[in-house]
């Protein structure tokens, strides 16, 4: 059965990507051959919007932390590109921040049962 879930960032510079995942948010990683570098994610969940054509079908990747605005310090502290505006949802606030060569990815702390905490 399903043993695991493997995300995939796209990159202009993927150098720079990877040098990101490693070096500033510290996710551990194997080397798969020729520098090509896998990260182990943090413990994941999956969500499934409602949404109509064109967005039917879109995937996004969010990071989760539990205090959104020191991990926002942290990396801003880092060097790290994040949007000044947080959306303050009921279910959780949100924001982005940029991943170099690859764009903007989703950072989010939740307001609402996470499945992770069903261990």
């Amino acid at each position: 059965m399903i043993t695991g879930a493997h995300s995939i960032v796209y990159a202009s510079d993927a150098e720079a990507a990877r040098a990101f995942f490693k070096d500033v948010l510290g996710l551990a990683n194997v080397d798969a051959g020729h520098g090509w570098l896998i990260f182990k994610s943090p413990p994941a969940e999956l969500a499934v919007h409602p949404t109509g054509s064109p967005d039917s079908g879109r995937v996004e990747l969010y990071l989760m932390c539990d205090d959104l605005a020191k991990t926002i310090a942290e990396l801003r502290g880092k060097g790290v590109e994040v949007a000044d505006e947080v959306e303050e949802a009921g279910w959780g606030r949100v924001t982005r921040l940029t991943v170099p060569g690859a764009g903007e990815i989703g950072l989010y702390e939740p307001l609402h049962p996470t499945a992770n905490d069903l261990d």
